[in-house]
């Protein structure tokens, strides 16, 4: 007598193996264990506060790039009107120049008469 395992009890054999490691698996997975719940919590408590963390940080970048923009424009105006007032000044400057220019001229026409 030959010891033959047939097609259908080696499928039957491999079936039980696989649904005890299935129960197995089960038995061992994570979401069984009682602190499972109470790790996953403290998971997302602390992605709640990182992303709070970050989301202040990306706000105080952006007040601080606001607040730079506006010394920006500031800096901007102040040396706008430095400027303008500079070429006043100058514009002034060679009018009067010119006025003196102009008197000496005049004053040398007169004398030559």
């Amino acid at each position: 007598m030959r010891n033959e395992v047939g097609f259908a009890e080696r499928r039957d054999t491999a079936a039980k193996a696989k649904q005890a490691l299935l129960e197995r698996a089960r038995a061992m997975a994570p979401s069984n264990d009682p602190a499972f719940a109470e790790r996953q919590a403290q998971r997302r408590a602390v992605a709640i506060a990182r992303e709070a963390r970050v989301a202040e940080r990306r706000a105080a970048k952006a007040a601080e790039a606001a607040a730079r923009a506006a010394a920006e424009a500031e800096a901007l105006r102040v040396a706008e009107a430095e400027r303008a007032a500079a070429e006043k000044a100058a514009a002034e400057l060679a009018a009067r120049q010119k006025a003196m220019r102009d008197a000496k001229y005049a004053a040398r026409k007169i004398r030559r008469g």
